[in-house]
């Protein structure tokens, strides 16, 4: 086994206090595309970016183009668990994880089994009609055609947290505690470049800062820990 996964089960085997900080590319072993990446959807031919389709502003004015984008690139309904998301299912269960706070909309940690999930980006899973709240599954949306309406007429949204959008204030709250007093953070498949959520891990104050990525990042310096290579693969040798 490398030396530095080896080090990695060390601190997991001996902690009962991690959290786990995640991004994209913990669900692309799922088969789901990344924005960033070489096969991303930003590498991609559209009408628009993806990050003006994604807007608030684009979704109030243009909600069939929305619609069709969202659909075709985000609404990924038969992607399974892959070996990271089921590793730190596992790790939950034997109490040695606390929480997972991950970047990604797909509902993948909990279809793993993962029970503490914070979405800092919201969820597919989750749709409400923006006129009278009413809730509506991720199926709904994938078999409804055009523009989602609701019986009372209103247009539904998926509760995902578009550009120009602020998170969820209770559930950055609830990261920050968990992350401030974690014994080992381990931030993987992220490329700790879109905010507000990449900030939350200088919130960590101890000496197990794992960083488990294929490519570099901005916080790489301060990592205690770093692996490079597939999330997936790393995790499946612990």
């Amino acid at each position: 086994m490398d030396e530095k996964i080896e080090k990695l089960k060390e601190w997991i085997d001996d902690s009962d206090n991690i959290v786990f900080f995640g991004g994209a590319g913990v669900s692309t072993e799922s088969g789901i595309p990344d924005f960033r990446s070489q096969d991303g959807l930003y590498n991609q031919e559209y009408a628009y970016p993806p990050e003006t389709i994604l807007s608030h502003t684009f979704f109030m004015r243009n909600p069939k183009e929305f619609y069709r984008f969202y659909r075709n690139k985000m609404l990924v309904l038969d992607a399974k668990p892959n070996a990271a998301h089921r590793k730190l299912a596992q790790w939950e269960k034997e109490g040695r994880l606390k929480a997972v706070i991950t970047q990604n909309i797909d509902g993948l940690h909990q279809k793993a089994g993962s029970k503490e999930v914070l979405e800092l980006h919201g969820s597919i899973h989750r749709n409400y009609c923006t006129r009278c709240g009413k809730f509506f599954d991720a199926e709904y949306m994938q078999r409804a055609g055009g523009v989602p309406k609701c019986e009372c007429g209103g247009i539904i949204k998926p509760d995902v947290v578009l550009y120009e959008e602020g998170l969820d204030m209770q559930v950055v709250s609830k990261a920050i505690q968990y992350i401030s007093r974690a014994d080992v953070l381990i931030v993987g498949g992220t490329s700790l470049v879109v905010y507000p959520a990449a900030g939350l891990i200088d919130y960590y104050n101890g000496k197990k800062l794992v960083m488990v990525n294929k490519s570099v990042t901005p916080k790489d310096a301060g990592a205690d820990l770093l692996v490079q290579g597939s999330i997936g693969e790393i995790f499946s040798q612990i």
